[in-house]
């Protein structure tokens, strides 16, 4: 008899300290904390992210509360600004290619791998994943699109000057910068001057460096010199584009540009795959002329973009299987349909959707020529500091193009303001 009722006071007690402690022991009791919603916000640009796939974001996680901003003006200044205040930031942010400018502030974001990045790495381009992960090995940045570059031409003015016009040719033939140079020579002559191989002396150098391995910096940090051969193998060409008075001088982004794009007053230029946009957009009169074909003197990438978890997020996990869905290979193919995101995910490449024809280039299929592109970009290291050296140069390039100034005098000068600049 004692012993039941010290059963019976013992199950009593039980039941009162489960009651106490909180826990869910009765069928359909209500957990506010296991209902409540993770909230995330994320920081992007203008088509940088299509607005429907982040709207689809909203159906695919129903327990993250997505507060998806769209930045206007300039991103990264605020994104800076913000970083400095230490207030305000959201928890995922889109980086452009100047995501190397952050790396010295690792600190203020998470490692990827520490979130399970590593378990799909083999899904993207090495040289692309890469460009995410800092000199001390830690992922900032999450692969989103690229930049592959390749040789966008007239093929009614390369025809008409005698110059090889089917994209294949084109890229057998003009398969270096003095063949390219070549071209442009019987282009000016054939023309008297009135058409010129391409828009300006900056985008000569930048397509020369981006097919290089070797930059300004090491990963160590240290600065390897103006006298590096690449460097001065990409200023050489840029300055000799300029004597053989192949250049249109129109700056990209400008009217000017755009009229002689749409004039055909610019036979071809280097450029990246989003420049397809750009040029449908400036020069709508001239569709069905241009082709693409693989760019003199290797393959180079310009441009691309990354996601990033900040420190101060409060749900890395959380936020980390979003960014992995936005950019995962299906979706990069998507956004590469709405908005000419060129994916960073080979292995969706052979779909079908890459191979597409298009009117405004002849009913030529261009993302087969980009996809080798990118396949072959070499693996470079820039430097938080690259944009500040290479900005620099260009500069300086401009007043050799548009000034006439001396192109050794304008080198010498602008060694010595790198020097001073690497000083600061």
């Amino acid at each position: 008899m004692i012993r039941r009722k010290r059963t019976c006071w013992t199950a009593i007690l039980m039941v009162c300290v489960l009651l106490i402690s909180g826990c869910s022991i009765w069928p359909g009791q209500d957990d506010s904390a296991n209902n409540k919603k993770v909230a995330l916000t994320l920081w992007y640009w203008n088509r940088s992210i299509d607005d429907k796939l982040i709207a689809r974001a909203k159906e695919k996680f129903p327990n993250i509360e997505l507060t998806a901003q769209k930045i206007g003006g300039d991103f990264k200044a605020k994104l800076k600004t913000t970083l400095a205040a230490r207030s305000g930031e959201p928890d995922i942010v889109a980086l452009n290619d100047w995501i190397m400018e952050l790396f010295p502030s690792e600190d203020r974001f998470y490692n990827l791998y520490d979130l399970g990045a590593g378990d799909i790495e083999d899904q993207y381009l090495p040289w692309k994943w890469k460009q995410g992960v800092t000199p001390s090995g830690q992922m900032i940045g999450f692969p989103m699109d690229t930049g592959p570059t390749a040789l966008f031409y007239r093929e009614d003015l390369f025809k008409e000057a005698g110059l090889p016009s089917d994209p294949e040719d084109v890229t057998r033939q003009i398969n270096s910068w003095d063949a390219y140079v070549a071209a442009g020579e019987q282009l000016k002559e054939k023309f008297g001057g009135k058409v010129f191989l391409t828009d300006n002396i900056a985008t000569v150098y930048n397509q020369v460096i981006s097919q290089s391995a070797e930059r300004y910096f090491r990963p160590d940090g240290s600065f390897i010199g103006m006298d590096s051969p690449i460097v001065g193998k990409s200023w050489d060409t840029a300055v000799a584009f300029k004597e053989k008075g192949l250049l249109a001088n129109a700056d990209g982004w400008t009217p000017s540009w755009n009229a002689a794009m749409n004039n055909g007053e610019i036979a071809s230029f280097v450029g990246a795959v989003w420049m397809k946009q750009v040029l449908q957009e400036a020069a709508p009169d001239t569709s069905g002329k241009w082709r693409v074909a693989r760019a003199p003197g290797g393959d180079g990438n310009n441009g691309g973009s990354f996601l990033s978890i900040l420190k101060s997020s409060e749900h890395p996990q959380e936020a980390f299987e979003l960014v992995r869905w936005l950019q995962s290979p299906e979706n990069q193919l998507e956004q590469y349909q709405t908005l000419n995101l060129f994916p960073s995910a080979p292995g969706v490449f052979d779909d079908p959707a890459m191979k597409e024809k298009e009117p405004f280039f002849g009913g030529q299929a261009t993302g087969p020529v980009f996809a080798e592109s990118a396949q072959d970009v070499p693996d470079a290291f820039f430097g938080e500091r690259y944009p500040s050296v290479h900005n620099i140069i260009t500069r300086r390039l401009n007043d050799v193009a548009k000034q006439n100034a001396d192109p050794q005098q304008v080198w010498t000068d602008t060694v010595h303001r790198v020097e001073r600049e690497l000083q600061r």
